[in-house]
């Protein structure tokens, strides 16, 4: 196998061959740019492009727009992207993350990650105008990591450019690779250049394996704590339900094959197990610049899941070609495997009108599900962008009439979910809000969706209980939009003794104030 690594028996580390070399990159200078300090998210996507632009960042800048083709908005629409390598950062063992960014910024994505069960500090890297375009702020930020890069507490740093110092050109890439033996990784996360938190963790997976990659070129590198496996390893790229791992190496053993390590890893080392994997099973597709390192390893790549019977027949099918598995191997696990889902599917039906919609990657692999399930999916919305990894669940779906929308906006999502008037609409947080303003049942994606099992038989039968009680509140939901009939909305919310005072010449005023300090500040950063 191309860049197969191989273990020292006596050093218990392994060394690499055939790993294809990497490519350097460019160095980029702080320039006296415009003053972005403080504007952050609400300065527009193309004034901060530009300012990037002109302080040298192009290359990352091009790079994230083949890598994350931007949609309809020129903003995220989700939560701040960073949130997402910053949950990557926080969830590895050993690893300290350091955000360099708006205060503001800084306080909302901390602030996320403890709700999301972080048990660990962020590391924050203050900062001004003055020390922005004068180049102090990566000094400081040289400093804080040469502080905290300790062997004995982390194996690496992660530092994340935000918005402004992206934009203003603060450039990591000139911190030093390695400070007394901890790894430093520097990335820029920007929401002007990567369009949600999804892509964001592929944005720091990708760092991370890259830099994984050069090491094992280099020489011997740690070995994987729990030791190689026996059995030739697939690769699993995607957060997933931690039932599902388990359930794809069960479903993998029949054809002689084990489950590797997942990506985005828990820990440093294993990201060395994960690049001696010969095949990667793309789960979730928007892992662009971590397929390419896989690639650029000699990887084979597998897009789509086992999911529902027909998904988890042809996954296994591929695997299987993938590694060159004896066709009756793979014929009889699918025969194993697939009487078992087809049971869970029946035990378990599902009667609706489903619109379905998220930010997460996984929506068309939910969609199968539900439609093997029985369910009568009309719609289907992902923030993500369409490539070729996704290309046979979106066949797939659309063959059976589903509408697939990539990039979707939450215009779009809400458009959807009133055009097909669902039995239950499953989407982001204004997405559920809107429909039980129209009494329409409704599930939160990420927290009561995304957050099951999905895979094989375990997944099979994983979704009914949740959705079936969602779409049997109907009655309810008609219930409280009676109750609260003509009680207003937006500015009339609430019981009023008379008429809501507007005062819409009060609003215009305000906002002409806004556009005057707007410009304003657009003239200062000219100066």
């Amino acid at each position: 196998m191309a860049g197969e690594i191989r273990y020292d028996q006596a050093a218990e580390t392994p060394v690499t061959e055939g790993l294809r070399p990497e490519v350097g990159a460019g160095a980029a200078v702080v320039a006296d740019g415009p003053n972005l300090d403080g504007l952050g998210c609400h300065a527009g996507a193309a004034e901060m492009e530009a300012a990037a632009r002109a302080a040298g960042n192009s290359e990352i800048l091009d790079r994230y727009a083949a890598d994350y083709p931007q949609g309809p908005h020129d903003k995220p629409q989700s939560m701040c992207p960073a949130f997402g390598s910053l949950r990557v950062g926080l969830r590895m063992r050993r690893v300290a993350t350091v955000l360099s960014g708006s205060a503001c910024c800084v306080y909302g994505l901390t602030f996320v990650s403890h709700f999301y069960g972080a048990r660990r500090s962020v590391g924050y890297v203050p900062f001004n105008s003055e020390t922005l375009v004068t180049g102090k702020l990566f000094e400081d930020i040289r400093d804080a990591v040469h502080e905290l890069a300790d062997p004995e507490r982390y194996d690496a740093v992660v530092v994340t450019n935000l918005c402004v110092p992206t934009a203003s050109g603060v450039p990591l890439k000139l911190l030093p690779n390695e400070i007394n033996g901890v790894r430093i990784v520097g990335i820029d996360v920007p929401g002007f250049g990567v369009p949600t938190h999804a892509e964001a963790k592929d944005v720091l997976a990708g760092a991370m394996l890259n830099y994984a990659r050069r090491e094992i070129e280099a020489g011997p590198v740690a070995a994987p704590e729990r030791g190689r496996s026996d059995r030739p390893t697939v690769a699993l790229l995607g957060e997933m339900f931690p039932a599902d791992p388990m359930m794809i190496g069960a479903m993998l053993a029949p054809l002689g094959l084990a489950a590797g390590p997942v990506v985005p890893c828990r820990e440093w080392r294993e990201l060395y197990a994960a690049l001696d994997c010969g095949v990667v099973a793309a789960i979730h597709p928007f892992y662009t610049a971590a397929i390419r390192e896989f690639q650029a390893a000699g990887r084979t790549v597998v897009g789509s899941a086992p999911v529902g019977h027909d998904g988890t027949m042809d996954w296994l099918a591929a695997i299987g070609a993938a590694y060159g598995v004896a066709a009756d191997r793979v014929a009889a696990a699918q025969n194993g495997f697939g009487a078992a889902i087809k049971a869970a599917l029946a035990d378990n039906p599902i009667a609706g009108r489903i619109t379905l919609s998220g930010y997460e990657g996984s929506e068309l692999l939910v969609a199968r599900l539900l439609v093997e399930s029985g369910a009568d999916v009309a719609y289907v919305g992902s923030a993500c962008a369409r490539n070729d990894w996704s290309a046979a669940d979106r066949d797939w779906l659309e063959a059976r009439g589903v509408v697939v929308k990539y990039r979707a906006s939450l215009e779009d999502d809400c458009a959807a979910m009133e055009a097909f008037r669902p039995d239950l609409a499953i989407g982001t947080t204004p997405v559920v809000q809107k429909a039980k303003e129209l009494a329409i049942p409704a599930l939160y994606f990420t927290n009561l969706i995304s957050a099951r099992p999905l895979m094989g038989p375990a997944g099979a039968g994983s979704l009914a209980q949740v959705v079936n009680a969602a779409m049997a509140n109907k009655a309810r939901m008609d219930g409280m939009k009676e109750f609260f009939e003509g009680v207003g909305t937006g500015d009339t919310a609430g019981i009023w003794e008379g008429a809501p005072n507007l005062r819409p010449d009060f609003r215009a005023a305000h906002q002409k104030k806004l556009e005057k300090a707007a410009k304003a500040a657009q003239a200062e950063a000219m100066i």
